[in-house]
């Protein structure tokens, strides 16, 4: 059985970190970055410099960039597939779905895994991260984001009929949890 498995969490919750360990401890495994495909294409297209421009995209840029990035996914064909993405992306026009109805459907994910972590931890990581321009955000706003968060992998997989998982990622405990993650992902690959 091939795997299609999208892992998703807010910025600052350590999904890369942890998707690159999961990773790292399964076997003839593939990571993809949603953003970085978008972002390939949207710098083919000539519309962005960087990935963090990719946000201030008009929304109908951004669909046009998710579409063209999940055929691109849709088409990989490894056994088991890491999709490192984000449910939502906040925008000058409101919350903006990652996964929506056409791309989810396109990605036929197996498995969704949100990435979770306490916001006092999102802040920290957030400040302390000098690679990427985040917007800034207080503890009450991350408490609202990760109750969206839970939303929207809620439709996400009542869209696909795909399980998903909610996964903490304590401080200092990324290892543990890719451990565990990837002892789960073996046993749904059987």
């Amino acid at each position: 059985m091939k795997l299609r498995i999208v892992v998703v969490g807010i910025p600052g919750v350590g999904k890369t970190t942890v998707v690159e360990k999961l990773k790292s401890v399964l076997e003839g495994s593939q990571l993809v970055t949603f953003g970085s495909v978008m972002l390939e294409e949207g710098m083919r297209l000539k519309w962005i410099r960087h990935r963090d421009e990719l946000r201030r995209l008009p929304v109908e840029k951004q669909r046009m960039l998710q579409r063209m990035a999940a055929s691109k996914i849709s088409r990989m064909g490894r056994k088991v597939l890491l999709v490192d993405t984000h449910l939502f992306v906040r925008t000058k026009e409101g919350f903006w779905p990652g996964l929506p109805f056409d791309v989810v459907r396109k990605l036929r994910p197996t498995h969704l895994i949100l990435v979770e972590a306490s916001p006092d931890e999102i802040l920290q990581r957030r400040m302390s991260d000098k690679t990427r321009y985040r917007d800034t955000a207080t503890k009450e706003e991350l408490q609202a984001e990760l109750a969206l968060a839970r939303s929207f992998l809620t439709v996400s997989s009542t869209l696909t009929g795909a399980p998903m998982l909610i996964a903490n990622n304590a401080q200092g405990k990324a290892d543990e949890l890719a451990s565990s993650l990837a002892a789960t992902i073996r046993e749904a690959a059987g």
